[in-house]
């Protein structure tokens, strides 16, 4: 490690012509949209053999982050001290008793009067990285705010090691070891800040009149709009915990209806809804009525009705088809009911409204269609959580108990749910990452409803007093049990299903998940019945038991509504920590791994799982929708579509779902040629030539570099006459099997070149998508979503760094004539560029690739090796070590299980005095090793997804 250490050193501190290394170098650390200071605190935590901090201020909501990784190094035998203060009393003293929590971190109180240090040490093997700057450890310091920290890693006997080393042991030995004495002492004599009293502001603040934020005033405009263009129908899909009732309030307020009427299933939101609407309307009180099974107020301006009374007989024939000018359905999902139903029939206002936190029904009723398809605005979990509307949370993904070296799943009987040790474990677990506030206020999801009634009994035996609720409760039980919570006279609430949606419990500051995540549609909504903001609730923790459930991967799937069905994607969000604002997403390395285990042998692309995305989208467009239509939505990513073995073209499957339609054996040809090799966009020259003779018929090569230059995109000859090749096919004229892939997609050009200086569509494609309006709709839909998908991707160059690509996307972006992948295996020398693909991790030894040993060495560079036989002077590893200005591109993944796609990791060099000339294998085969050296030092997020164990 010296050299490389010593090498990011001169490349940050002197001059950056050395070769850099993402995890040594000097780095400047900042938050960002897209990394943080905490990341790599964490990657530095995960690898390092010990650690001392000294930080001043610490927060409360910055530690369930914090430990996860301190449980996974506890596995390791890796541990750390910790030294803060009482300065300015900014430290709350359940800080320090969640820090005495952490077995393996030795707390100490600092003593220095005025202590106010930022430091964070890690030690590695022989070397030590050290992080000083203005973070403290908190929320906001380590993920939002604007902060700047200094990275520097020395070995232990550089000057500045020494000098921070001293210090810190000077520091250490000065500061004592957090007791319960001191803390209670502490905890006597501490008085809370007056700049941080929330309490009191919110108190303040909630006198004042109630007005829209920025996203219901955008809902707001959406709705006047279909007003004013004379619909007469829409639909608000509004978070959780969002103002949704605010919001319906605020449209009506607006539309100033001589009558109105809300509608919804409980009685219990039909009172907290007229408050509600008083508040934000106004008037006198007496307008304002309830239409219940206690009450008919229907003389008032404003009812709030209950369906159940509303849809019955005898009450709609006391009322008027044009009694009210405006209708507002809350919990629109359940509109498809015949009581609803019912209510649609008899009733002709001037407008319904329809609000939802969940469209997408299980039973598979069309919501949308019950109001026309006029969706006028969604305010979806994430965006709520980004525009701070609803109280962070801090997901944690922790393993269950195993029971006899099993770990439960969904045959699980009733004695292994409820063993001793594995109740033990759940609430060693659950106190361990604890809640904000100065009392659990819980609520429990378990499977079965014996499971909650016995839980509730052994909780309550321990200390933990809690109540189990079934749907065999009526509602007044319901809000008594809620009541007891609110009020702190229980703990916790076990449930099954009862709580998905309807009743809130703002109070609520820990949500425990003991069940299979049977759908991303319930996991959200047992999320969002803890995500309301509540005075002194700062965040919300959720502690997820993942046991051996074959539904594990809609985990991260849910967490991150991702709805791309992207596997790779995945993978990722499985892996790495995910973040929503300050919201974080936290697995256990164990758990993790149990949810990557569960992806296998899913196939979120089969056409059983596609045509259920088809139909949710379908559903909210009203029309069958097309593969713009899956990108603008933020539905199934469209690549999934191209890279379904199953599908030739998005066409094909749309004739599968029933749709007619209608093409020529020639038109199937082309459009499953735009769409396996185009729709990715990971070039849009071609996609750019097309659009632009779709619309111009023909082109100058002169307009079309202009164009290419206006786009942003890069122009050479050499990509040029790449195009020619891709778009006349003979890109793809290499012989598979029987048949060349130029003869699967019709061996017909796309366009003809009249002359060296001008482009034209092939006459075969222009009469086709003159005469078949069809054709024409899906071959521009693809080139329009491939321009789309190619908004990720750097087109100043070839290559974007850690994007994802296969060996036939090398050969195409690298301009060469053919596309020689299928013989490439692990690479190809050319004359001045080679491509090379690298699985790091092999699956099995008995595969040819497993005996190349490829490691990282040093955090950034690569063992790897040519194939065999070969020898020092061999051809292509003389051409590979003596051509001038040869260009390396490494792409790399972690195991043959991911698939065909390899991250891009920049170009490479190779260390000349690595090479060597091994023998491989049970044969002994000769190849030449060599360690490749990246150009651009590996970030540390990248390094955690490929390289990490």
């Amino acid at each position: 490690m010296n050299k490389p250490l010593q090498d990011a050193i001169l490349n940050g501190l002197y001059d950056q012509t050395y070769p850099g290394h993402e995890l040594l170098n000097p780095q400047l650390l900042r938050n960002t949209k897209g990394s943080n200071i905490w990341l790599t605190i964490r990657q530095e935590l995960l690898s390092c053999q010990g650690f001392t901090w000294a930080v001043a201020f610490i927060t409360q909501d910055m530690l369930v982050p914090f430990k996860v990784v301190m449980a996974d190094l506890a596995k390791k035998g890796v541990s750390g001290t910790l030294i803060t203060g009482d300065y300015l009393a900014f430290n709350d003293p359940k800080v320090f008793h969640e820090l005495l929590k952490i077995e393996n971190l030795t707390v100490k109180v600092a003593s220095p009067r005025g202590f106010h240090a930022k430091g964070y040490l890690f030690q590695h093997e022989n070397w030590q990285t050290v992080v000083i700057g203005s973070a403290n450890f908190t929320r906001s310091a380590l993920l939002s705010n604007y902060e700047w920290a200094l990275k520097v890693s020395s070995k232990e006997n550089a000057a500045l090691a020494e000098q921070l080393a001293t210090e810190l042991k000077k520091l250490s030995q000065e500061s004592q070891l957090l007791s319960l004495e001191w803390l209670k002492n502490y905890e006597d004599n501490w008085v809370k800040p007056t700049q941080y009293q929330s309490r009191k502001s919110q108190k303040v603040a909630s006198s004042q009149p109630i007005e829209p934020n920025q996203m219901q005033k955008a809902a707001l405009q959406e709705l006047d709009g279909l007003v004013e263009e004379g619909k007469n129908k829409g639909l608000i899909v509004s978070a959780t915990g969002t103002g949704k009732t605010y919001l319906g309030a605020f449209a009506v307020r607006n539309f100033k209806p001589h009558k109105f009427l809300y509608v919804v299933h409980r009685e219990q939101i039909a009172k907290k809804a007229l408050d509600s609407f008083y508040q934000v309307i106004g008037g006198e009180r007496k307008n304002y009525g309830l239409l219940t099974g206690h009450k008919h107020d229907l003389n008032c301006q404003y009812i709030f009705a209950t369906v159940q009374t509303l849809s019955q007989p005898e009450v709609l024939d006391n009322l008027q088809a044009t009694e009210f000018d405006y209708i507002l359905i809350d919990e629109a999902h359940r509109a498809a009911a015949p009581s609803y139903q019912r209510v649609f029939d008899k009733f002709t206002p001037k407008f319904w409204l329809g609000m939802t936190a969940t469209p997408e029904r299980m039973d598979n009723q069309d919501v949308y269609q019950l109001f026309d398809y006029n969706l006028a605005y969604e305010i979806r979990l994430r965006g709520a959580l980004e525009e701070k509307m609803l109280a962070p949370f801090h997901y944690v993904g922790v393993e269950d108990y195993e029971v006899d070296g099993e770990s439960i799943d969904e045959t699980a009987n009733l004695r292994r749910l409820l063993a001793p040790k594995r109740v033990d474990y759940i609430l060693k677990q659950i106190d361990y990452y604890g809640y904000c506030g100065d009392q659990a206020k819980g609520l429990i999801f378990c499977s079965r409803q014996e499971e909650a009634r016995e839980l509730a009994e052994i909780f309550s035996a321990k200390g933990h007093p809690a109540i189990a609720l079934t749907n065999e409760d009526s509602e007044k039980r319901r809000l008594q049990v809620v009541h007891q919570l609110d009020e702190g006279k229980i703990e916790y609430i076990i449930t099954v299903d009862l709580f998905n949606e309807g009743i809130d419990i703002p109070a609520l500051n820990q949500i425990v998940m003991l069940r299979n995540t049977q759908s991303s549609i319930v996991f959200i909504q047992q999320l969002g019945r803890g995500l309301r903001k509540y005075p002194g609730k700062d965040y919300v923790t959720v502690i997820d038991f993942i046991g051996n459930y074959k539904n594990n991967y809609l985990i991260p799937i849910s967490l991150n509504q991702d709805d791309s069905r992207d596997i790779d994607r995945v993978r990722e969000e499985s892996t790495l920590p995910g973040f929503i604002d300050v919201s974080t997403i936290n697995f256990t390395q164990v758990a993790s791994s149990k949810i990557l285990a569960s992806i296998d042998p899913i196939k979120l692309d089969s056409i059983k799982e596609l045509r259920q995305s088809y139909i949710e989208l379908k559903e909210k467009t009203g029309k069958p929708p097309l593969l713009y239509d899956f990108y603008r939505y933020g539905s199934t990513s469209p690549e999934v579509f191209a890279s379904n073995h199953a599908l030739a073209h998005y066409g094909e499957f749309l004739a599968k779902m029933g749709e007619p339609i209608k093409l020529t054996e020639y038109e199937s040809a082309v459009l499953s040629f735009v769409t396996k090799e185009l729709l990715n966009g990971k070039r849009p020259h071609e996609l750019l030539l097309l659009k632009q003779l779709l619309a111009d018929k023909s082109l100058s090569q002169t307009e079309y570099e202009q164009v290419l230059r206006d786009y942003g995109a890069y122009v050479n000859s050499a990509v040029l006459n790449s195009v020619d090749d891709i778009l006349t096919l003979n890109f793809f004229d290499i012989k598979q099997g029987k048949t060349t892939k130029k003869e699967q997609y019709g061996d017909q050009a796309l366009i003809e070149r009249p002359d060296l200086f001008t482009y034209q569509l092939a006459p075969q494609l222009e009469e086709a998508l003159n005469h078949n309006q069809q054709f024409k709709q899906l071959f521009t839909d693809v080139v329009k979503t491939g321009l789309a998908l190619n908004q990720k991707y750097d087109d100043q160059k070839q290559f974007t760094l850690y994007e994802q690509y296969d060996r036939k996307d090398a050969c195409r972006l690298l301009n060469w004539p053919k596309d020689v992948s299928a013989p490439m295996y692990g690479y190809r020398v050319d004359k001045d560029e080679t491509p090379i693909f690298i699985t790091y991790k092999k699956d099995a030894s008995k595969k040819r690739n497993a005996v190349y040993n490829n490691t990282l060495e040093d955090g950034r560079s690569l063992r790897w090796y040519t194939r065999s036989p070969r020898h020092i002077d061999s051809d292509e590893v003389q051409r590979l070590l003596n051509t001038p200005e040869m260009k390396l591109h490494l792409f790399v993944k972690k195991s043959d299980a991911i698939g065909k796609q390899f991250f891009y990791l920049g170009q490479a060099e190779i260390q000349k005095e690595t090479v060597k000339e091994e023998q491989l294998g049970p044969k002994k085969k000769a190849a030449v090793g060599m360690n490749l050296l990246l150009k651009h030092p590996l970030e540390a997020k990248m390094y955690e997804l490929l390289f990490e164990e």
